[in-house]
């Protein structure tokens, strides 16, 4: 029998690649090519229909790397074709590579209408249903000469059109008008939907066994050698197999069309613009064939483009949104990275993209959609419920390398309590085919059966784009109700959750905390310069917004910049992609990221002192963007002062110069041997003559910071090599050796007091690497500063900073978005020791019961912290992860200069590390404006003030966003500078929930911890 069974499916496998799918498309005649190379970056329809032809033969090679060609193709049906199904067939060159990851193209009509893009599993474009013969093809073919650039991660020029060279990539294979034989065509997928099935199939189970005779059965039917004739016949013999139903028990996959577009990867964000026009044509042109088509599209970005680019296509999306066959979900700007983005730029990803499809479509998106992010914040829940979001979805938890995630359906739970419904679809793909094993996977592999049925599986080309096909249509038709297999229902992403929550919400299992993945850890650090980008874009956004605000209050005459603001912002989630900001993408995106950042915050810089000018004439003044106090040093024409100045205030330089605690706020360096010391009121600082941290004496708590026998700042520098993706893994045998950076070229003392005292420390190292630091102590501070400039030159190398700490810590604590996290510092389990590297923000603090340490950064988000690797167990290492050196797909990822900033704070309480790390992150503005008061302030210090803005529908409303920071209860009381006729609490889009509670004092406000609260304040 198991002979038996392979000989059939030997003879079938035989009879379809040699006889049936030529027959697809036996009949055929090339049309004729003319092609105009378009000599830079992509140009619009009309240019290139006003463009000079020349002849071209199939066969001939074209298309630099990166390069547009334009190909006319004309030619006519045969009047012997008569009643027949014609397309035309394009082959420009097709390779092995899947569709997105090579040549790709946008068809035209002879106007320059666009019709539907082509890719290799996609290759047709249709010409007439039933032909009367004679009629004209005459069609416009922009073909993308787009390079394969991951090639088992070899470093390769192709990533960047500056290095990609010259050479023609493809060759030019054919374009025919070609006859399509439906019988054959439909044939072709009955036999893979029921092979498929079969194979999937246990056995000893009778079904298997009357597909496998069926299929016996049509091969006796069929004549290979007059496929098109017996083709039917051949078909007949399969009917009674197809039309067996699928038993009521089955698991059922809610289908949704799916095109995850990587908004830029493998290619630079200009060709995701392409990307997104090609597969919306597609999908908008099947839709016309298979009405029971629903797309689920996310990512308002990508609309936004192809509205802008592609008004025809733009109103064929309208079209198949208000039919049904198009459903907006997602209800972000991007399917952005979800751990590095900062809190407020978390929300506003939500706010934009829920936004734009409220006004485009009329449509509120009740779902997070985030396939392919590579972790979650365990933020997202309470910001999820806060703008009208009721479900989550991501896929890439099955990517885990250690622990498999245990449910498939489930209620996610935030920091702050927030539960939000989640399913993780079973299929493992948000790229399904309909194909047997997929399928079949989802039903074994679907956690919670026996106590819920159904999941979802997004269907369709995705990563490079494409979108579904017409034969995945088809399979889901056949797969509709089928026996052995899942039934299949195309619908909206929305009433799969809807009936899933119905079904089982009141008993779905709870989640609590980070989504983490267990994978591509190295996307906290490589790519340092676009990181570093976004963190100072992020809070130059926050600056810039309060004092535009605040200018607006103060003075009728200013124009509250609404439209760059609204710009700057998208820019900036844009390129928080979770293939931009992690630092997964080609050179070319990277280059243009930096370049972007540059002018993101050249202009924001120059709306600032713009919004600063008009507080009001005055004397040089010191402005404070954080919520908290700064008492500190600041430079201003060269010269140090110590300043004290209120949050979200400005103060006259000399009036802020704190001349009262000026006897206290000293420092001083005094050399001892080989030593420096370093001392303040709060702080005594020994640098040994390696120019590391020998000592840190917290003076108010009487204690040493550093481990004994150990030292601070000590760089380390591993060989990195990840088992397969080079910009993504780091993976945990890095750790296996590594090298302390202990030499110094120099150790110098360059500033000694009153007001910063600082040791300038250059090491050279690797092949050319050369680092400058400057460990700096100022004036009252308490942390130390470390400043510092690397020339990087290394290869396949991690360099990290660590900090031994003399504090026997059970967790760490990690700032996120709108709070923080706790994760074990040891491995007692699986899940434990899988957290090997771990995200924070601004802060991560370790302690113990009444004394802790934290680490703070300016740029960084990669951290490991582990226990003292003496046997005795005592101290915590606290290491940031500053840099990295992978090949693929950058080759030259993170070379050249960098500068940043990480700093030690002893003594630190977590609302130390809240206020001292936005004060890193907030450097102070010294420009001439007047003395302004706080636009608002609040009295509790553990509620953290995150954003002040007026509201976006341009009222002159103030909207503050604030949170609980240190994890526990506050009642606090909001004041404003201006008086307030309506106060409101809203959600995340500005949309009022409730009045607020308001007394003679200001706004009463009582949260729970962690708890995110949006106002809105009407002034009088």
């Amino acid at each position: 029998m198991h002979d038996d069974r392979l000989l059939v499916e030997e003879r079938l496998e035989r009879a379809v690649r040699q006889f049936l799918r030529p027959a697809q498309y036996a009949d055929r005649v090339p049309l004729t090519l003319s092609v105009w190379h378009a000599p830079g970056e992509p140009v619009p329809v009309t240019e290139a229909l006003a463009a000079a032809y020349e002849p071209f033969g199939t066969g001939t090679a074209w298309g630099r790397p990166w390069s547009t060609s334009w190909f006319r193709i004309e030619g006519q049906v045969p009047q012997a074709w008569r009643g027949r199904r014609v397309e035309v067939v394009l082959d420009p060159g097709f390779t092995g590579e899947g569709p997105g990851f090579q040549v790709e193209g946008l068809v035209h009509d002879a106007a320059g209408v666009p019709l539907k893009g082509i890719h290799p599993r996609n290759r047709h474009v249709p010409v007439v249903a039933r032909a009367q013969g004679g009629e004209p093809v005459r069609l416009l073919l922009e073909a993308a000469a787009n390079p394969a650039v991951l090639h088992d991660f070899v470093p390769t020029p192709l990533g960047d059109v500056l290095t990609a060279g010259d050479r023609p990539m493809y060759r030019f294979a054919a374009a025919d008008v070609a006859v399509l034989d439906e019988a054959v065509w439909h044939l072709l997928l009955d036999i893979e939907v029921l092979s498929e099935l079969m194979g999937e199939l246990d056995a000893a189970r009778p079904r298997r066994h009357e597909i496998l005779r069926a299929l016996e059965d049509m091969l006796d039917a069929l004549d290979l050698h007059d496929v098109r004739g017996t083709a039917a016949a051949a078909r007949a013999e399969l009917a009674e197999v197809l039309a067996r139903p699928a038993h009521a028990s089955s698991h059922r996959v809610s289908a949704a069309g799916h095109a995850h577009i990587d908004s830029a990867w493998l290619w630079p964000l200009r060709e995701t613009v392409r990307k997104a026009s090609r597969t919306f044509a597609n999908v908008t042109a099947l839709a016309r064939d298979y009405p029971e088509l629903v797309f689920a599209c996310s990512q308002a970005q990508q609309y936004a483009w192809v509205k802008e680019h592609q008004p025809h296509i733009w109103e064929r999306i309208k079209k198949a949104v208000t039919e049904g066959n198009w459903a907006p979900v997602g209800s972000m700007w991007v399917e952005s990275d979800a751990n590095m983005p900062g809190g407020e730029a978390l929300a506003r990803q939500i706010v934009h993209g829920k936004r734009f499809f409220q006004e485009e479509f009329g449509v509120e998106t009740e779902e997070i959609w985030l396939p392919d992010s590579f972790g979650y914040t365990a933020a997202f829940p309470q910001l999820a419920r806060l703008a009208g979001v009721r479900w989550f979805l991501t896929q890439k938890l099955s990517w885990n390398q250690s622990n498999k995630m245990p449910h498939h359906t489930f209620w996610w739970e935030g920091i702050d309590g927030t539960r939000v419904f989640t399913h993780f679809p079973p299929v493992d793909t948000y790229n399904s085919q309909f194909l047997g094993s997929e399928l079949a996977h989802a039903e074994r592999n679907f956690a919670e059966k026996g106590r819920a049925t159904r999941s979802l599986v997004p269907f369709g080309w995705g990563d490079g784009g494409g979108g579904p096909t017409r034969e995945m249509l088809e399979r889901a038709r056949r797969l509709r109700s089928l026996e052995g297999s899942p039934r299949v229902e195309i619908e909206k992403p929305s009433a799969f959750f809807a009936a899933a929550e119905e079904e089982y919400g009141e008993r779905a299992p709870v989640w609590s905390g980070e989504l983490y993945l267990e994978l591509h850890r190295a996307t906290y650090t490589t790519q340092a310069a676009t990181k570093r980008g976004n963190r100072r874009s992020e809070h130059a956004l926050r600056e810039a917004e309060l004092w535009c605000a605040t200018a607006a209050l103060k003075d009728p005459g200013y124009a509250y910049p609404y439209d760059a603001l609204d710009r700057l912002w998208k820019t900036v989630l844009l390129h928080q992609f979770h293939d931009i900001l992690p630092g997964s993408s080609i050179a070319w995106v990277h280059r243009e990221a930096r370049d972007t950042y540059a002018r993101v915050l050249a202009e924001l810089d120059g709306i600032t002192a713009d919004a600063v000018r008009h507080l009001g004439a005055g004397e040089v003044s010191v402005l404070n963007a954080s919520p908290y106090a700064r008492s500190e040093v600041v430079e201003h024409d060269g010269a140090l002062t110590h300043v004290h100045v209120g949050p979200f205030g400005t103060r006259a330089l000399a009036v802020a110069a704190d001349h009262e605690r000026a006897p206290e706020a000293v420092t001083s360096a005094t050399r001892t041997g080989t030593e420096i010391i370093l001392t303040n009121e709060h702080l005594r600082v020994t640098v040994d003559a390696d120019g590391l941290l020998a000592s840190v004496r917290d003076l108010d708590h009487d204690r040493e910071v550093l481990a004994p026998g150990t030292r601070g700042n000590l760089l380390q520098l591993h060989p990195d090599h990840p088992t397969r993706y080079d910009a993504w893994d780091l993976d945990k045998h890095y750790r296996h050796r590594h090298t302390d950076l202990t030499a110094a070229e120099s150790v110098e003392l360059v500033e000694d007091g009153p007001l910063r005292a600082s040791v300038r420390v250059v090491r050279a190292f690797g092949i050319g690497s050369r680092i400058t630091q400057e460990l700096r102590l100022a004036a009252g501070a308490r942390r130390i500063d470390v400043v510092t400039d690397v020339d990087w030159r290394e290869s396949e190398k991690v360099l990290k900073a660590a900090f031994p700490l003399d504090v026997h810590a059970e967790r760490s604590a990690a700032e996120i978005q709108f709070g923080h996290v706790h994760r074990p510092t040891h491995a007692n389990t699986g899940w434990d020791a899988a957290r090997f590297e771990i995200c924070a923000h601004r802060w991560l603090r370790v302690g113990e019961d009444g004394y802790g340490v934290a680490v703070l950064n300016d740029s960084t988000y990669g951290h490991d912290v582990t226990r003292a690797e003496h046997t005795d167990g005592l101290g915590t290492t606290v290491r940031l992860t500053l840099l990295r050196a992978p090949h693929s797909p950058d080759p030259e990822t993170d070379l050249g200069p960098h500068r940043f900033t990480y700093a030690l704070l002893p003594g630190a309480e977590v609302g130390d590390a809240v206020a001292e790390g936005l004060a890193l992150n907030l450097p102070v503005r010294v420009a001439e404006a007047g003395d302004v008061a706080p636009l608002v302030r609040v009295d509790h210090p553990g509620v953290t003030v995150e954003s002040v803005k007026l509201a976006e529908d341009r009222s002159g409303d103030v909207v503050v966003r604030l949170y609980e920071s240190r994890g526990g209860r506050a009642r606090a009381v909001l004041t404003s500078a201006f008086a307030v006729a309506h106060a409101e609490v809203t959600d995340l889009l500005e949309r009022p929930l409730h009045p607020a509670t308001t007394t003679g004092a200001g706004l009463t406000l009582s949260l729970r911890p962690f708890q995110i609260l949006t106002l809105r304040l009407r002034p009088a």
